[in-house]
Parts: C-alpha cells; sequence; structure tokens
C-alpha cells in the first residue's frame, strides 16, 4: 500500500452477522482484535485460557460500549488437546457456520514445560493447539461467508527451524531457540493450509499476519531470564507498539476485501517492528513445500487430527 491507502481499523467493513473465533482474546492482540471486530458488529468467541481473565475482559469491553452480545467467553486451553476437542465440540453444537478463525493465542519463552499429552509448551500452544483447532473447525468455516484462517507468526520466524529429532527440548533447550521454532511452526503451517486448500478448491483462505514488536503480556507472563529482562523491562517500554496497533496486521488479514489467500501481512515500518500493515516477505524455508509437508504429517500424528483436504 502507499503512504496514502495506508490501512487503519477506521477501514474494516460492516461485520454484521458474521461469527469470529479469535484465540487468546482476553488481553493485548487478541483483546485489540476482538474490540475492533465487535465494534463493527461481529460477534466474537473469545477463546481464552482462564474463563474469568476472560469475562472480565467482556465487562470492559461492554462498559466500554461493545454490545454484550456480541462476545461469548469460552474457556480454551491450547497446550491441552483435550481443551481444544471440547472447545471445538462446543462451538459446533451451537453454530452452523464459522466466518473468520484468528489463530492469535501464543506462549513465549518460558521454562521448559511439557504439555499434558507431552509435547513442549510452546510447540504444543503456539502450534499444535491451533493446528488441531483449525482442523477440527474447517467444515464450519467452509460453511462460513468468506472465510479465513488468520495465524498469527512472527518476524523471528526468519530465525526459526524444526528440531524434527528433538521437538521436545530434551536434549538441549533455550527459551528463545524453542520459541522460534513455534513462530516458524506458524509460517510453515499457514502456507502449508493455504496450498491445501486451493488444491480441494476450498473456499477458506489461509493468511499470515505478524505484529511486529508489540508490547504485550506475552513478554512478561511466561517468558523467563534474560528474554524478560530484554523484552519486558528493555524493549518493551523504548521500542514497542501499543496492541491497537500490533493487531492491524491481524484485523486486515481477517477483513481486508483485497486480502489473497497465502499472503503474509505485517508492520510497514523499518525491520517490520511497527507500522501499518502491508504485505511483507516470508521465509524461503517457511515457503518449502517439503517442510510444509513434513510438518503437517507430523502434526496430524501427534494431534491426531486428519483434515478433510488432501496434500496440495
Amino acid at each position: 500500500m502507499t503512504k496514502k491507502q495506508r490501512w487503519t481499523a477506521d477501514r474494516i467493513p460492516d461485520q454484521t452477522g458474521r461469527v469470529f473465533v479469535v484465540t487468546g482474546a482476553n488481553s493485548g492482540l487478541g483483546l485489540a482484535t476482538t474490540r475492533e471486530l465487535a465494534r463493527r458488529g461481529g460477534r466474537v468467541v473469545l477463546a481464552v485460557r482462564d474463563e474469568e481473565k476472560g469475562r472480565r475482559s467482556a465487562d470492559a469491553l461492554a462498559a466500554a460500549g461493545i454490545a454484550p452480545d456480541l462476545l461469548d467467553v469460552r474457556p480454551l486451553d491450547l497446550a491441552d488437546l483435550d481443551s481444544v476437542r471440547a472447545f471445538a465440540g462446543r462451538l459446533r453444537a451451537e453454530h452452523p457456520r464459522l466466518d473468520v478463525l484468528v489463530n492469535n493465542a501464543g506462549v513465549m519463552a518460558p521454562p521448559r514445560t511439557l504439555s499434558p499429552q507431552g509435547h513442549e509448551l510452546q510447540f504444543a500452544t503456539n502450534h499444535l493447539g491451533h493446528f488441531a483447532l483449525t482442523g477440527l473447525l474447517l467444515d464450519l468455516l467452509a460453511a462460513g461467508r468468506d472465510p479465513r484462517v488468520v495465524t498469527v507468526s512472527s518476524i523471528r520466524h526468519r530465525q526459526g527451524r524444526l528440531h524434527f529429532d528433538d521437538l521436545t527440548g530434551e536434549r538441549g533447550y533455550t527459551p528463545m531457540t524453542f520459541y522460534d521454532q513455534s513462530k516458524f511452526a506458524n509460517a510453515v503451517f499457514g502456507q502449508e493450509l493455504h496450498r491445501r486448500l486451493t488444491g480441494a478448491g476450498s473456499p477458506v483462505r489461509a493468511v499470515l499476519a505478524h505484529p511486529g514488536y508489540t508490547a504485550t503480556r506475552l513478554q512478561t507472563r511466561d517468558t523467563s531470564g534474560l528474554a524478560k529482562l530484554v523484552f519486558g523491562r528493555i524493549g518493551n517500554p523504548l521500542l514497542a507498539q501499543r496492541p491497537e496497533r500490533g493487531a492491524l496486521p491481524q484485523l486486515y488479514a481477517a477483513t481486508g476485501a483485497d486480502i489473497e489467500g497465502g499472503e503474509y501481512i505485517g508492520p510497514d515500518g523499518p525491520a517490520e517492528l511497527r507500522g501499518n500493515p502491508t504485505r511483507v516477505r516470508l521465509s524461503t524455508a517457511a515457503a518449502d513445500p517439503a517442510t510444509g509437508a513434513r510438518l503437517w504429517e507430523l502434526s496430524e500424528r501427534l494431534t491426531e487430527v486428519r483434515y478433510p483436504v488432501p496434500a496440495g
């Protein structure tokens, strides 16, 4: 986009009648995304790990003028595949269709921790949980209006790789290395999902987005050691943009009229750290079809979720 055409939240079209699921919707990017979608009339299912905190966030949005009937808080722990299945089952029982799924939630650089199913926490939450959720809701999305899956990656995906020989970090774990792995997995998944949906002739578009450098609880809630110091206490106050700005790429990916499947949306500023949303470059490694196919097969095996779309 040219400077004159920069996209802002004011350009979100009317979303009345559309149904969204936003993971991690009780704070940061997820809350900012929820606010703007509901302000335009969209009904948003706030998929949150802590239901009480989610309700407090929904109450705060309602107090600020958002219609309460547009906000539906549901518990979802993406690290626990049983919770993912329970969430998807309840949603399927109550909604005949879903228009947009925003795979936003994440954890960043905690001490080495395993999920209930034995997967490294960041890979489990940031990738496997979203992979399973998307697959379990894909038929609802196919019935939606202008349906999209928006998966939030990171500029750090370019430093990441998949440690296929040590996915849990048992032989060597550093928090940021495994965070980068999870964000790389998000990028690989988004591209492979696009290939498969396109190959199957699905109406669902898979789009990737990243928020640049945005100050959220992600850098302080779970982050440990040096990463917490660098990002939470030094970087956030000096360099980071506010969540309202950081959420613009995923809002544009979710609602922009000119968005195509397979695109990657991020900030237009220097090093993609901040700015208005624009199309940005995915790393060559993340776009590799062989890596996509390998991650897909692994993810189906680890989650036991099989997608109704063939390889692209």
